[in-house]
């Protein structure tokens, strides 16, 4: 049990009726579809999510949900808006393709899925971590302030590096690529509120220049490091050599340069920034919870010692693992999992036009009123054996479900926990300003703005 048995609540919009949940929106300006959801979205099994001239449905039923993102893209392709949005950054890749193309390309990039066995990987994971810990000591020594969120991405996007292309990302473009991401994040148009409500099904949303930079900026990046791969001595043995040497088995043809910025980029981007979005929230939260800082390192203490932190040992970290879980329910990576209606029907007892929008949320199916006890509170141990999270695994998605499901979820729970346990055994962190701290949804689930902490070293440890 906690030695700190006080009730935690971290911030969340407070919901309200959807002509306020509009104005306000529209009032904060600053593209949130947090503040869009109404009241409704946390207690019904579907319901309509304001008032908009394409529609849009929110489905929170489990069993209604397994059906949507179980369909191969017969029915519910992957949302117009959410392909538009991406388009420019990763193309018609895997993460956004459905149907044939996406069968054809997950059967090409197959063989560079088993690149990613977490033994193998873990190996990729430890001197990314000790970068890390150099950064946070040289901080704390020098009392500097930082980007919790900034940090985070670092070294997230420094692991997915030297895993997929075996080289560290160095600091000056760990920064571009989050400052990057951060303008595509923003002013992407597909996530302005506006055109959500007015704008019909399949309109195509010009981007603004400022993303479309931001989007070559991040392009030009990754395919430098694709480029230090094709030369025919390379004699790399990776997930980005598995992807090059990837042929389709009906024209023998490989990927483009393009092509391989697109799907590499898929594992670049969705391979470090929806973790690190997730421990940008983990430890904000060991920063306000001492208590739960102290539990976590009492465990690692307990199967580690002051020894290394192997593989072995991070399987054995069950609270550090509930604690992360419980993260991702209350702060998941991806908020929604868009679909459009190709045509009219209903699901369950619920209609639907052709063209409407079908969305999934992980964050309202996380907080919901009918699936979760105390559903805004943390729990670090629900999670745990007899807990809510371990029986009721069908309202717990952030990872995704379905054909489409993510396949680097074992990567990021390991790598996860991982962190948490090197970082907070070396580490207390410190919020040095707590005003307005709040959760905002546009493509992933962010704090508002940038969380300013310190590190400071634990004492009796030395990183």
């Amino acid at each position: 049990m906690s030695e700190n048995t006080d009730v935690y609540i971290p911030p969340h919009p407070r919901p309200a009726p959807p002509i306020a949940s509009l104005i306000r929106t529209i009032k904060l300006g600053d593209g949130d579809l947090l503040s869009l959801l109404p009241a409704a979205a946390y207690q019904a099994e579907a319901c309509e999510l304001g008032y908009s001239r394409r529609s849009i449905k929110l489905f929170n039923a489990p069993p209604l949900v397994k059906e949507i993102l179980s369909d191969d893209g017969t029915l519910f392709p992957k949302s117009d808006l959410m392909v538009g949005a991406l388009e420019a950054l990763i193309g018609d890749s895997i993460f956004v393709s459905d149907g044939a193309k996406w069968r054809r390309q997950r059967a090409m990039i197959e063989p560079a899925f088993s690149m990613m066995r977490l033994e193998r990987a873990f190996a990729a994971m430890e001197p990314a971590v000790e970068a890390c810990e150099r950064r946070l000591s040289d901080a704390s020594a020098k009392d500097e302030a930082f980007s919790l969120d900034l940090a985070m991405s670092h070294l997230t996007a420094d692991i997915i590096c030297r895993t997929v292309f075996s080289a560290p990302l160095t600091s000056h473009a760990a920064r571009e690529v989050f400052e990057d991401f951060t303008t595509f994040e923003r002013g992407v148009g597909q996530v302005k509120v506006w055109r959500l409500i007015v704008d019909p099904a399949w309109r195509k949303v010009d981007q603004d220049a400022r993303v479309l930079d931001a989007c070559q900026r991040i392009r030009k990046q990754i395919g430098a490091l694709i480029d230090t791969h094709l030369a025919p001595d390379a004699g790399f043995n990776d997930i980005a050599s598995a992807v090059i040497a990837a042929r389709d088995a009906d024209t023998g043809k490989g990927f483009s340069r393009d092509e391989l910025i697109d799907q590499l980029g898929v594992f670049f981007l969705a391979g470090h920034e929806t973790t690190a979005s997730a421990l940008t929230w983990a430890f904000y939260i060991l920063a306000k919870r001492p208590d739960l800082a102290k539990r976590l390192r009492a465990e690692v203490d307990a199967v580690s010692g002051a020894g290394p932190i192997d593989f072995a040992a991070v399987k054995k970290l069950l609270l550090t693992r509930s604690f992360f879980q419980e993260t991702m329910r209350l702060y998941p990576p991806l908020t929604f999992l868009p679909r459009v209606a190709l045509q009219r029907g209903r699901i369950g007892k619920f209609r639907f036009r052709k063209g409407a929008l079908i969305m999934i949320s992980p964050w309202t199916l996380h907080r919901h009123r009918m699936y979760w006890r105390a559903p805004n509170e943390f729990n670090a141990d629900r999670f745990m054996t007899g807990g809510d999270g371990a029986l009721n695994k069908d309202a717990y998605i952030p990872f995704g479900a379905g054909p489409h499901t993510c396949v680097g979820a074992g990567f990021a729970m390991i790598e996860s926990v991982y962190i948490l346990a090197r970082l907070i055994r070396n580490f207390d962190i410190e919020i040095t300003d707590d005003a307005q701290i709040r959760p905002a949804a546009r493509l992933t689930t962010r704090p508002a703005k940038e969380i300013s902490v310190r590190a400071r070293l634990h004492p009796e440890t030395s990183p």
